[in-house]
């Protein structure tokens, strides 16, 4: 189980996940409450553990900023949240020359009615498009809320997402995000069966500070879970 441990915005928080298990930290250059500067990272990244993944994620931007602020950061993946793009993707692909993996985001919006499943059916297609361009492998899903597309706390239909997953999934290594805590992640990874998870919100005392005895117990639970 890969767990990634993001919004991060200071050294010891970032520390602290690696330290407790965490395969890859995460650092939103995206609008958020959790924002954070290329400046800002690259004073984190050289004292976390080599083996430790260091996301970058990242709003449409254009190929060679992202590959800019990625080289500047110190970072080896980056997290593509802003739409799916499969021309960014190939730009990417060829600008990075195996530098950083990439990651692509694929939002489940969240609606009061969605009875005829249309986020299920627009993620389905996602995957497949994404499986079929071949670049990239790993898919996160994360649930969109009116304009925040992250850091809600609020998770998706993970019962529509079982069948999704499954018939649309084939091939790629995909991971969930949105609304995972402590007291549900155990019901993620056995509903959903997911390559990995992703949690920010969920593990934090305040936007952008870490709780120490939540981000223990959530990773302790998920690797549980996945036994």
């Amino acid at each position: 189980m890969w767990i990634k441990i993001c919004a991060n915005t200071n050294l010891d928080d970032a520390q602290l996940a690696a330290e407790l298990g965490a395969d890859a930290v995460g650092f939103v250059f995206a609008p958020s409450a959790r924002n954070v500067t290329a400046t800002d990272v690259a004073k984190i990244t050289p004292h976390l553990p080599s083996w430790v993944e260091r996301v970058g994620v990242f709003p449409t931007l254009e190929a060679e900023e992202i590959a800019r602020i990625a080289q500047q950061a110190g970072l080896n993946a980056i997290q593509l949240h802003g739409g799916v793009s499969l021309t960014l993707v190939r730009q990417l692909h060829a600008l990075l020359n195996g530098s950083a993996k990439l990651i692509q985001t694929v939002h489940w919006n969240v609606t009061a009615d969605d009875t005829n499943n249309a986020s299920a059916t627009g993620v389905a297609h996602h995957l497949r498009e994404i499986a079929a361009d071949g670049l990239v492998d790993r898919v996160l899903i994360d649930a969109k809320v009116g304009a925040a597309i992250g850091g809600t706390g609020i998770a998706f239909d993970w019962e529509a997402a079982r069948t999704t997953f499954a018939e649309a999934g084939t091939g790629l290594k995909l991971i969930v995000a949105g609304g995972l805590r402590e007291d549900n992640v155990a019901d993620a990874i056995r509903g959903l069966c997911p390559w990995g998870i992703d949690v920010a919100s969920g593990v934090e005392q305040a936007p952008g500070k870490k709780s120490p005895e939540k981000l223990a117990a959530f990773i302790r639970k998920a690797r549980e879970s996945a036994q």
